[in-house]
């Protein structure tokens, strides 16, 4: 019962204030110009300043596990390939880079280290989950969204130099690298940089979800339906059925599968619409996915924590 009540602690204040954006634009208080320099300035600022955030903060060197961070990436690489083949699936190849994202791409940096705390005291195996999944997470959603737009382009010299000029001077990927520098060499954050960067981090995720939530359209919505609900599936609960055992044999227990299942099952992470929306796509598929499987996480977490605890892995 715990359990089921900090995840809805966890993720309907989420959904709630998508919802506030949506009624925030109904009353005419956010209009579609607002909504597109808010999005914009999340991506700029914010959300690079919160993940620089996460990673500059964290002694990895007395958590250090190879095998963890590695079963952590190879566990997203795969995710992300079985994302990708199943995208084919759509006629509409429009959507298929924002079905690829928001099928993988998890609130890992957001939630798993509340949600290990919560459990066990402590951050536990989080930060090295966080440098396994999340940069992966990032690079490979510039290339997704980048190769995938929903006007074609031929794969020559030209976009491949673009598509990679995009991954280095994306703000998310500079947020990362700066963050992981930060740590390996140990540098101090005084107290007035400290409160400064977590200041503006922390208005990253309210600020999206409500520009989200005015840019969301219910009509267009409804017509991704199909596509937002299998990546929904599988994001909840497809990739956790099919790396937990895995992840089992390889003998991980306690924090170390917690910090998996937050990987592989939490919801779609808000800074996929922010990316989308910032590099051509139109949204509705992505906001979709984030409004169901930010609705529904709370019940599939807490089912399959309680599976892990029956069998006594955690």
């Amino acid at each position: 019962m715990d359990n089921l009540i900090f995840s809805l602690n966890a993720t309907v204040p989420v959904f709630l204030m998508m919802v506030l954006g949506m009624a925030f634009k109904k009353l005419g208080w956010i209009d579609d110009v607002f909504a597109s320099k808010m999005n914009k300035f999340v991506f700029l600022i914010p959300l690079p300043v919160l993940l620089f955030e996460d990673l500059a903060t964290v002694d990895f060197a007395e958590v250090w596990n190879m095998k963890f961070v590695l079963f952590c990436f190879a566990a997203t690489f795969i995710s992300i390939a079985l994302a990708a083949a199943v995208s084919f699936v759509w006629k509409d190849r429009s959507i298929q880079g924002e079905f690829i994202q928001a099928s993988y791409r998890s609130s890992a940096a957001l939630l798993g280290i509340a949600f290990i705390q919560n459990i066990y005291g402590n951050a536990g195996m989080a930060p090295l989950m966080i440098i396994g999944s999340v940069p992966l997470y990032n690079v490979m959603a510039v290339v997704v969204l980048s190769f995938f737009q929903p006007e074609r382009k031929k794969l020559d010299r030209a976009l491949w130099m673009k598509t990679l000029k995009g991954i280095v001077t994306n703000p998310i990927i500079i947020g990362i690298a700066a963050g992981l520098v930060w740590s390996g060499c140990r540098l101090p954050m005084p107290a007035i940089m400290e409160k400064t960067v977590s200041s503006i981090g922390a208005v990253a995720t309210p600020l999206g979800l409500m520009a989200m939530g005015a840019t969301f359209d219910l009509k267009q919505a409804c017509g991704k339906v199909k596509p937002a609900v299998v990546a929904s599936v599988m994001k909840l609960v497809g990739f956790a059925a099919l790396f937990l055992p895995t992840a089992v044999w390889f003998g991980f227990r306690r924090e170390e599968l917690v910090a998996i299942l937050i990987m592989l099952g939490s919801a779609t992470t808000v800074s996929c619409f922010v990316m989308a929306r910032n590099m051509g796509h139109e949204g509705v598929l992505t906001s979709s996915t984030v409004m169901l499987t930010t609705l529904f996480s709370a019940f599939t977490l807490t089912g399959w924590l309680y599976i892990l605890r029956s069998l006594a892995l955690i």
